[in-house]
């Protein structure tokens, strides 16, 4: 296998994995500051609450856009921090 059809196999891989939509569960019992927090911290996602709104709405739940937000904005900010070393290595 070459490298090309491995990185387009991988690739074809990570979208599939994306598609996959919150269940119906996953929808009611989201924690939206969380989950903001999150996308942006772990993951380093731009804001994902459409794709997420989209989804659940299919299941007659609402996300909090505004919980989301406030969670991505601390999550984000927090990866910014850590990715400069603030706080890292305290020298005395």
């Amino acid at each position: 296998m070459t490298r090309w059809t491995s990185s387009l196999l991988v690739a074809a891989g990570l979208m599939v994995a994306g598609c996959a939509g919150m269940t119906d569960t996953e929808c009611r019992a989201a924690n939206w500051y969380e989950l903001g927090e999150r996308d942006a911290l772990v993951y380093g996602l731009r804001p994902q609450i459409e794709q997420y709104a989209y989804q659940c709405e299919r299941h007659g739940v609402q996300a909090s856009e505004k919980d989301y937000v406030a969670g991505w904005l601390v999550g984000n900010g927090e990866r910014i921090r850590r990715m400069a070393g603030e706080g890292c290595c305290d020298p005395r």
